[in-house]
């Protein structure tokens, strides 16, 4: 994480309850708390909606478990015999659907 040393800016608080953070920020989210009144901290965020965390404590576990099987059961090549009938198994498959 890079530090930055502190920045003070003066800001005056708008009718509406607004302040402007610049141009960079323009469009950003940001994450306001307020730690005390009129003290806040103003960070930059990404908010992931709901329906997009996928990757749930479940969904974990079953990518770990899927790893682990991975790590035991290592890939390998194929042999032309094993490629040749596997071929010919999906030929066929191919030939019933039509």
């Amino acid at each position: 994480m890079t530090m930055h040393s502190p920045k003070e800016q003066i800001k005056i608080v708008g009718s509406s309850g607004q302040i402007s953070l610049g141009k960079e920020y323009a469009g950003r989210t940001v994450l306001v708390e307020e730690r005390e009144p009129g003290v806040w901290h103003i960070r930059t965020a990404t908010v992931i909606p709901d329906n997009e965390r996928w990757l749930t404590p479940e969904a974990k576990q079953s990518i770990a478990r899927a790893v682990d099987w991975a790590k035991e059961n290592p890939a390998s090549e194929p042999t032309l015999a094993e490629s040749t009938a596997q071929l010919a198994a999906l030929t066929l498959l191919a030939e019933e659907d039509s």
